[in-house]
């Protein structure tokens, strides 16, 4: 059994915009409605698996918009925040399927002992957690983490600094994520010279 890792890139700002708006304006109205379409096929995607939820992903997504969960855990929540995300946020990028993710917590180990910094490492933003408080989902996944998109040159300089001196079971991954983080710093410049607010880089490992 594996589980899968993509990342994708956005304003989460919008997000909580929808999340806490007393009023929603057409436009949030309509990506609401995009997403709990979205939200119904993820529960007819769950029940063709044989999954059963206690919480529907669209009810959750109900409850979510409302502010009124019923459910104090469970996993429906973390499949809603990740589908209203995907609305808002770029195509995703995968990263992998991995068999143990707590493998990442070694690879934290293998970075700080060459000097990166632990806010720089993997297991500090693959799975921090969700930018607002959501019922736990029962298990270790779905996972949810989150990273500024403006630290990603710095993630990038880190990992690059030291590649050469990781052991290789190590090397690959942490040239991977330099690669990347060094794309989405290049991108958020950008994306600022336009005027644009990108601030976050979502994690999903599921």
């Amino acid at each position: 059994m594996g589980y899968c890792l993509e990342m994708s890139t956005g304003d989460m700002r919008r997000v909580m915009r929808l999340l806490t708006a007393v009023e929603r304006t057409p436009e949030q109205e309509r990506r609401a409605v995009l997403t709990r379409e979205r939200c119904v096929e993820q529960d007819a995607s769950h029940r063709h698996q044989g999954i059963s939820l206690d919480v529907s992903v669209a009810q959750a997504l109900d409850e979510l918009l409302a502010g009124t969960l019923t459910a104090s855990e469970g996993p429906a929540y973390s499949y809603a925040f990740h589908q209203l995300v995907a609305g808002f946020f770029s195509d995703t990028t995968d990263l992998g399927v991995w068999r143990r993710p707590s493998w990442f917590y070694s690879m934290d180990e293998e970075l700080a002992a060459h000097g990166v910094a632990p806010d720089l490492c993997p297991g500090s933003f693959l799975f921090n957690g969700p930018p607002i408080r959501l019922p736990h989902p029962g298990d270790a996944f779905p996972s949810i983490g989150v990273f500024p998109a403006d630290r990603a040159g710095s993630l990038a300089d880190a990992y690059e600094s030291v590649l050469d001196r990781l052991d290789p079971d190590y090397r690959e991954t942490a040239a991977r994520f330099a690669e990347l983080m060094r794309f989405e710093a290049e991108e958020w410049a950008s994306a600022k010279r336009m005027g644009q607010t990108p601030d976050t880089i979502f994690f999903w490992f599921c």
